[in-house]
């Protein structure tokens, strides 16, 4: 059990595509934990443009509970797109998000909120053994040591979807691309506006329901694209600025979750 010592408020959304027999559990199982956390949140869902009974799950989730908010996309904008909406929609001090193919459990949120503390920004998670087909694996081994060489990332595993993340911080950045790489790029711009970056292991899961959209040849040129067009950005910038501009701390005390706020027991 989880017993909050301050108050402190948070959004909790769900990018989904075509994840019909999966949202619902992990929409409840976050309305399960949450009440436990503090009183202060909201669930949001992004439909993105789902051609299976996503709409009509999350719409019956959100009549039966005032706190589910049903985002639909009339066609679909990609991973970046859903993301910037639930950025766009989510309204509290703290945003967390996750996918909606239940590849993690969205009740691991309890090992972030502790590493939330004072000048914190960002609390991401990685995967503490990748649950995906063999050359899942190897792919996503290779982005994540490119990435990290060339962009000089502050985690480990920027190809977890597993983020807590204050939305102040979030609104210094705009907005971030619709393709694979958006969580690439919007790390590297909360890093270059000064985030501030945790990290936590967390469980991950074999896919039971549906497909990837990011394991597509068209995905994945995409992808790649997007990639050395950050790239491309990222050599720019260093040559129009051959010292490391300095960005100063924000006048006011940012908002936090102590550690001391939750306590832990099997």
């Amino acid at each position: 059990m989880m017993a909050p010592s301050q108050s402190f408020s948070i959004s909790i959304f769900f990018p989904a595509f075509n994840d019909e027999r999966t949202i619902g559990e992990l929409v409840n199982a976050a309305l399960e934990i949450l009440p436990a956390l503090t009183d202060d949140y909201e669930v949001i869902v992004i439909n993105d443009g789902s051609a299976d009974e996503t709409p009509r799950v999350i719409d019956e989730l959100s009549r039966a509970h005032s706190q589910v908010k049903a985002i639909h996309h009339a066609s679909n904008r990609g991973y970046g797109g859903a993301l910037q909406s639930g950025f766009d929609h989510a309204s509290k001090d703290f945003v967390f998000y996750t996918d909606g193919d239940g590849q993690y459990d969205v009740r691991e949120i309890a090992r972030l909120l502790p590493l939330m503390t004072t000048g914190v920004d960002v609390v991401n998670g990685y995967k503490a053994r990748r649950a995906d087909s063999f050359h899942r694996v190897i792919i996503g081994e290779i982005y994540n040591r490119v990435a990290r060489l060339l962009f000089r990332l502050p985690i480990r595993d920027v190809d977890c979807d597993f983020r807590l993340i204050r939305r102040k911080a979030l609104q210094r950045i705009g907005r971030i691309s619709t393709s694979g790489a958006a969580c690439l790029e919007m790390i590297r711009k909360l890093k270059a506006n000064g985030a501030v970056f945790a990290e936590t292991e967390v469980s991950h899961y074999p896919r039971i329901h549906g497909h990837s959209q990011f394991f597509t040849f068209s995905s994945l040129t995409r992808t790649l694209f997007d990639f050395c067009g950050l790239l491309a950005q990222a050599g720019l910038s260093a040559f129009a600025s051959p010292r490391p501009a300095s960005i100063p701390a924000a006048a006011e005390d940012k908002e936090a979750i102590s550690p001391k706020m939750l306590s832990l027991s099997e």
